[in-house]
């Protein structure tokens, strides 16, 4: 019998993820869903405030100023927001924004990963290579990715149909992986901004702008990093490209191949 998986089973990373690598990561979907519901709910009612998400990427960027790391980078982006703008009150668009935001950024903690900043309505995120023993970054990356599509499917797209009257929303999400530099800007160790400058934040920049509503797209070297059986949850997109993406770290003249998540 093949391992591969079926697009009529609707199959899942998460969980395959898990099965194979024998791995409890403490993620509940059921109550995932709940507590997104439950926040936006509130929220939308009382003007709920959300806890600061990026505390912890600050204080991992604090100590490795100038340090060189291997890591997963995510962009995740709203759809519709353009059309939310023009149709919603100032004070609903804030808070449907920045529920979105940060509870993109809430699944990114769960799988282990860092919330870096949020531009405009997109969120960025990285996974550093080797911090955990569990699951390696390109796996906790694109398992994460998954759960963001679901969380906005199942979570958030219902209260904004039932409760604000909206259409439903969708994101786009863009992976790749290599290495960035840590960098400072200023001599204040501890109020000066820091963030991460390398060709990988780039790509996966470039990358999301390639997907389509609810699609993850990843990159070549993410998707080397995967065992033969998940990258099986991916097809090859790069020669469908008008534009095709040139990987600079290695080879100028070569092509940067890019995979989308076969199953939406």
């Amino acid at each position: 019998m093949s391992s591969k998986p079926d697009k009529e089973q609707t199959p899942n990373m998460i969980d395959v993820l898990l099965s194979r690598k024998k791995i409890d990561l403490k993620v509940d979907a059921a109550l995932l869903i709940k507590n997104v519901q439950n926040r936006i709910n509130n929220a939308l009612e009382k003007g709920y405030q959300y806890t600061r998400v990026i505390d912890s990427s600050e204080k991992f960027l604090r100590k490795n100023v100038f340090g060189q790391i291997n890591m997963a980078v995510l962009y995740v982006d709203i759809v519709g927001s353009t059309k939310m703008s023009m149709t919603l009150p100032s004070d609903k668009l804030s808070i449907i924004i920045s529920s979105f935001s940060q509870e993109m950024s809430y699944v990114i903690e769960q799988f282990h990963g860092y919330v870096l900043k949020f531009v405009g309505d997109a969120v960025i995120g990285y996974f550093v290579e080797n911090e955990t023993d569990q699951i390696p970054a390109a796996y906790n990356t694109v398992a994460c990715a998954e759960s963001m599509i679901k969380v906005v499917k199942q979570g958030i797209n219902p209260i904004l149909i039932e409760k604000v009257g909206l259409s439903e929303i969708g994101i786009k999400i863009g992976i790749d992986f290599g290495n960035n530099t840590v960098v400072r800007y200023g001599a204040d160790e501890q109020k000066a901004y820091v963030d991460l400058l390398g060709p990988t934040m780039n790509v996966a920049s470039k990358i999301q702008n390639l997907a389509k509503p609810n699609q993850i797209i990843v990159g070549q070297d993410i998707y080397d990093k995967l065992d033969p059986y998940m990258q099986e949850f991916f097809s090859d997109m790069t020669d469908e490209l008008v534009n095709p993406l040139q990987h600079y770290s290695d080879d100028q003249d070569k092509i940067y191949r890019v995979y989308r998540y076969k199953y939406q």
